[in-house]
C-alpha cells in the first residue's frame, strides 16, 4: 500500500510514511519486537511491506505479558505469513528487578534486546527494531538507554511519528490494532520500591481483564501497600459514569476482591501514562 491509497491521512503524514519506509527499507533485513501493541503492530506492518521475509518478528513471554496479548501477537503473524518467534524473557529473574528499581526497565530491556539479538544472529538478520514513538521521549524511559546502548533502531522515532499519528495511519492501512487500548507492561502498575512477585502480576492481569470485559476502553490497575492490597483504578474520565453506576460498580468492587484486593479506589485524574513515575521526586 502507499500513500496515494490513503489520501485520508494526508500530505504531511503521508510524507513521513515515507520516511518511515525509506528508513526501514535501508535496514535490509529486521527482527521486530513485537508486542502486539499499536505501535509494534504498526511498525511490524511497515517493514513487512518494505522488507518481504526478510524479517522475523519476536514476542517476549513472561509473568508481566498478558496471555492474550501473545496470542493477539501469534494470530497477526499467522494471518499476514509473518515469521514469528516466541522467547522467553522472565524479568523477575533478572537480579535487582523483583526489587522495583526506578531502573527497572533499563534492566528489562537489556535483557530483552540481548536475547532478540542472538535470535537476529542465528537468523542472518542485520538490525533489531522496536516500536517507541515520539511521545516517549517526553517522559522517564530508562528503556530507552538501554535501546541506545545496544544499538536497536526505533525507526518510528526517527520519522517522528507521534502515537496519534500512528493510529491515523494504523487506520488508514486498516490495521486492527488502531484503537487499542495503550498497553506496558504489568510490571509498570507497581510503585517504585515495591516488591513485584508474578502472583501480584497475576492479580493486575486480572483485575484489568475484567475490567476491560465490562467493556472499559483504556485501563490500568495501579497497585499500591506492602502486600499490594490496594488497587488504584485508571480510566478515562468520559467512563467514570460508567463505573459509578450501582450495577458496575458492584462487579468491579467484589471482583477485585475474589481477585485479592482489600481496598479499591478510583483515580480522580483518570488514566495517563506512566502515573507511577509522578512518585520518582519522592524516593
Amino acid at each position: 500500500m502507499t500513500k496515494d491509497s490513503m489520501p485520508e491521512i494526508g500530505e504531511a503524514l503521508a510524507a513521513k510514511y515515507d520516511d518511515l519506509r525509506d528508513i526501514i527499507a535501508g535496514y535490509g533485513s529486521l527482527a521486530v519486537a513485537f508486542s502486539g501493541g499499536v505501535d509494534s503492530t504498526f511498525l511490524l506492518r511497515v517493514a513487512h511491506d518494505a522488507l518481504g521475509d526478510n524479517i522475523i518478528a519476536v514476542t517476549a513471554r513472561s509473568c508481566s505479558f498478558p496471555e492474550r496479548e501473545l496470542r493477539e501477537a501469534r494470530e497477526y503473524c499467522a494471518a499476514n505469513g509473518i515469521r514469528h518467534v516466541v522467547v522467553e524473557s522472565e524479568e523477575l529473574d533478572i537480579e535487582g528487578f523483583a526489587q522495583n528499581p526506578p531502573n527497572r526497565c533499563y534492566l528489562c530491556k537489556t535483557e530483552l534486546f540481548t536475547k532478540i539479538g542472538e535470535i537476529a544472529r542465528a537468523e542472518g538478520v542485520a538490525h533489531i527494531a522496536e516500536g517507541s514513538n515520539l511521545d516517549d521521549e517526553g517522559d522517564y524511559r530508562p528503556g530507552l538507554q538501554a535501546v541506545g546502548e545496544l544499538g536497536v533502531k526505533s525507526p518510528l522515532r526517527e520519522a517522528e511519528l507521534s502515537k496519534n499519528e500512528i493510529r491515523a495511519i494504523s487506520k488508514a492501512l486498516g490495521l486492527p490494532t488502531w484503537e487499542k487500548q495503550s498497553f506496558a507492561c504489568l510490571s509498570s502498575r507497581f510503585a517504585y520500591g515495591d516488591t513485584i512477585s508474578a502472583e501480584k502480576l497475576l492479580r493486575v492481569d486480572k483485575a484489568e481483564q475484567l475490567l476491560l470485559d465490562l467493556g472499559f476502553t483504556q485501563v490500568r490497575v495501579r497497585v499500591h501497600g506492602t502486600a499490594g492490597e490496594q488497587a488504584r483504578i485508571e480510566i478515562d474520565p468520559s467512563e467514570f459514569p460508567q463505573l459509578m453506576g450501582a450495577a458496575v460498580r458492584e462487579k468491579v468492587l467484589t471482583g477485585f476482591q475474589r481477585i485479592g484486593f482489600v481496598y479499591t479506589s478510583l483515580e480522580l485524574a483518570g488514566y495517563r501514562t506512566g502515573s507511577m513515575n509522578e512518585t520518582l521526586g519522592h524516593l
